[in-house]
């Protein structure tokens, strides 16, 4: 629903009534209960995996430098 900016500064400055606050509360609820479902239904696709960390000896080999052999002399 859109309210007049009147009406919107008038509530910034006075807070809700204790009816408002219940109804905000409920579609907090409502919302927060949405996204828990939405999130049930997607799984595991979404997830955050763990990252495996690498060998010791093996950080040592990955930031070697590369070689190449020139045939031109």
């Amino acid at each position: 629903m859109v309210y007049p900016l009147s009406y919107q500064l008038y509530k910034q400055e006075h807070g809700l009534t204790a009816a408002e606050q219940r109804a905000a509360d409920v579609r907090a609820g409502e919302t927060a209960a949405a996204l828990r479902d939405l999130r049930a239904c997607f799984g595991r696709g979404f997830r955050l995996r763990r990252r495996v960390r690498p060998a010791r000896g093996a950080a040592d080999t990955a930031t070697a430098p590369v070689r190449f052999l020139t045939s031109a002399r």
